[in-house]
């Protein structure tokens, strides 16, 4: 997720440096909460399951093994390809707090799930600000 131009100032000097620690030396270049590979191609299933390559195996949305009976899912009609990119995420959400326990190495898709509660406040604030500006200079809604 991009940062906020009024959170900008809370990202240290050496985030990039930082943000690379934890993804490629802590986390070893895969995502924490599912173990995809960054920067490789993952076929997925589009519920959380996908192919791992070098296990050579599905896994769930958690990293696990699990088995695909063949028939049961037609593979080749809802298979997708996407870009496995890493991104260092705030497990508190809170920019300011920059301490290795707090960051993790998510991809795209755990990135989303995390951040899914903080997204859903924000939106709900940003509509709440608007309709309270709507009541203060164009009078209550009708």
């Amino acid at each position: 997720m991009p940062i906020r131009r009024q959170h900008r100032f809370f990202c240290p000097i050496d985030w990039p440096q930082l943000s690379c620690m934890i993804r490629f030396a802590r986390a070893r270049g895969r995502c924490e909460g599912c173990g995809r590979p960054h920067g490789r191609t993952a076929i997925h299933l589009g519920d959380g399951r996908w192919w791992d390559d070098v296990a050579a195996a599905w896994r769930d949305g958690r990293g696990r093994r699990v088995h695909v009976a063949p028939g049961t899912v037609d593979l080749l009609g809802i298979a997708r390809r996407t870009r496995v990119v890493l991104a260092a995420a705030h497990r508190d959400h809170d920019t300011a707090n920059n301490a290795g326990a707090n960051l993790a190495a998510f991809c795209q898709r755990c990135h989303l799930i995390h951040d899914r509660p903080e997204h859903r406040r924000r939106r709900w604030a940003t509509l709440f600000q608007r309709k309270a500006l709507g009541d203060l200079f164009r009078g209550p809604y009708g």
